[in-house]
């Protein structure tokens, strides 16, 4: 064997292109699904809250289920690799059906909801989990195992970047209705709109290319407190009617100023296109990798002794609180900024832009994390980059719509301190796959794995509860003007400073993490030596 375990350039990439795949699903769902189902889908925001928590209570066992099930799989591709192979159709086929809107009653909606997003959950665990501990078995060297994770992490940011970059760009033109549009000016900065399409379209949006202007219904039958000054207007439209609003606030409009998208369309379609990606990647991944670490020979399939290793494995311990709370920051900082922008500054299409911005902050901060980690220890890095990007997240409370380009800033310069924080996370559970190996003479690497994904997941699902709880007490509601601007102050408390306590708690957590550089290096050299020896 060599214990060295050198991985080459090629082997890191095709390594790397997985998580990109892997974040197509996750970071389009944490993003997107929310603003989805609320604004399009028509559920409550609480409802979407109580669900996406809900759907995590049986994460706990399923993590677990799938560690050990990839702990005892056994194949010619390996234990942890033909997991992606087997997966990579199958998350596809959920992450369309997931953003599929089908004509259904209010509770028809909802268990649909239920259904597709829990067995997403599902099927993201049997392909995550696998592929999360395959960098563990990949090398013994925890060095080298570091660069591995920064790879991992820039196609993982890579893939978020497609999505979070192009899909609404995406939802605009798969949703373009080809609508007839006549504008009439009335006086300075007024103008009638009248629109009508030659197709029932369930859900439309209306706004003005700039999103300045304010619509209000050209309709006298509409109560006022109903139909209040917005810079868009969702609604239904029926074939061949039309229908009037008075657009003020910009000069100069014309036809080719106004956008109608529909929505349901454009979105599910938009997501059609990013699972054929995501499949394509996973298959790469699994051809381009190779399985070299093995357990000890000597090693007994006893899952009792795995339970108790593991519960006994202070470094996993640590890490699966530390990774639950990074992730509910990073849940909800994902799942408020499209309904931020799009509501709050009155800009949907710039959110593309904030989350291009952070997706290349978060690739430097990926590729920067190794020689950081080496410099101030992975521990003392974690703490540093909670505490900083927390910090400067908070300053976001003190922002208004007209603040972009400090809107900007603050965000690339959170998101460049949070891009360590999975970095570091998933090489460190490999270090507590090492310290569980050298420590009691058995490795259940699948296993330990099994607290990424669960703290993937259930932060996620906390993170999405947080937020439907939030604007559910101001009364948001997607659909209703009037609601969504009584709401802001819950939209900018869930953009700055309730992420921000988050990462306080966790960095004081942190501090119990045991394991340090100088620890590493011996419990290194020792299974090594170990391994030569077989």
């Amino acid at each position: 064997m060599n214990v060295n375990n050198k991985i080459s350039l090629k082997e890191k990439i095709g390594y790397a292109l997985g998580d990109g795949a892997a974040n197509i699903a996750w970071r389009g769902v944490a993003t997107f699904l929310f603003i989805f189902y609320t604004d399009v889908f028509g559920l409550s925001p609480v409802t979407v809250g109580v669900l996406m928590l809900v759907a995590r209570f049986s994460d706990g066992i399923s993590d677990v289920l799938m560690g050990i099930i990839g702990d005892r799989t056994k194949s010619k591709y390996g234990k942890f690799r033909p997991w992606i192979l087997w997966t990579a159709i199958p998350l596809a086929a959920i992450l369309s059906l997931l953003f599929s809107s089908p004509d259904l009653s209010s509770s028809g909606k909802i268990v649909y909801a239920y259904i597709t997003y829990i067995f997403f959950t599902l099927i993201y665990t049997a392909n995550n989990i696998p592929y999360g501990a395959l960098m563990a078995v990949m090398t013994g060297n925890d060095k080298e195992r570091t660069s591995l994770g920064s790879y991992r992490m820039v196609g993982a940011f890579g893939g978020g970047m497609l999505v979070q970059g192009a899909l609404l760009f995406l939802v605009a033109y798969f949703g373009n209705i080809n609508p007839n549009i006549e504008v009439s000016k009335l006086e300075n900065e007024k103008f009638r709109v009248e629109v009508s399409t030659s197709e029932n379209v369930e859900n439309v949006n209306i706004k003005t290319e700039n999103g300045i202007a304010e619509f209000t219904w050209d309709n006298t039958e509409i109560a006022s407190k109903d139909n209040v000054p917005t810079n868009r207007k969702s609604f239904s439209m029926q074939a061949n009617e039309k229908y009037t609003f008075i657009v003020e606030g910009e000069n100069g409009l014309s036809e080719s100023n106004i956008s109608i998208i529909d929505q349901k369309e454009g979105y599910s379609n938009s997501m059609y296109l990013m699972s054929v990606f995501l499949a394509i990647l996973m298959f790469i991944t699994f051809y381009t990798t190779k399985e070299r670490i093995q357990p000890p020979k000597s090693q007994k399939n006893n899952l009792k002794q795995d339970f108790k290793d593991l519960i006994s494995n202070k470094p996993w311990l640590v890490l699966l609180v530390i990774g639950l709370l990074f992730n509910i920051y990073n849940s909800i900082k994902q799942g408020i900024v499209v309904i931020y922008f799009t509501h709050y500054l009155n800009n949907q299409l710039l959110a593309a832009s904030f989350l291009i911005g952070l997706m290349l902050a978060s690739v430097v901060g990926a590729m920067v994390t190794a020689p950081l980690g080496k410099k101030f220890g992975k521990r003392n890095l974690f703490i540093y980059a909670l505490i900083f990007s927390g910090g400067v997240n908070a300053l976001l409370a003190f922002c208004g719509p007209n603040d972009i380009e400090a809107i900007f800033a603050i965000g690339i310069v959170s998101e460049f301190a949070a891009a360590m924080f999975p970095t570091l996370f998933f090489v460190m559970l490999g270090d507590a796959a090492d310290y569980s190996e050298f420590k009691n003479g058995r490795r259940a690497t699948g296993l330990i794995y099994s607290a990424g994904s669960f703290a993937t997941k259930f932060g996620g699902g906390i993170a999405g509860a947080i937020i439907g709880l939030v604007l559910g007490a101001y009364h948001y509601s997607g659909q209703d003007a009037a609601s969504i601007q009584g709401a802001f102050p819950g939209i900018i408390m869930l953009m700055s400073w309730v992420p921000a306590i988050i990462t306080v708690i966790a960095a004081g957590l942190m501090l119990l993490y045991p394991l340090n550089q100088k620890n590493l290096d011996e419990i290194t050299l020792e299974l090594n030596s170990r391994r030569l020896k077989e």
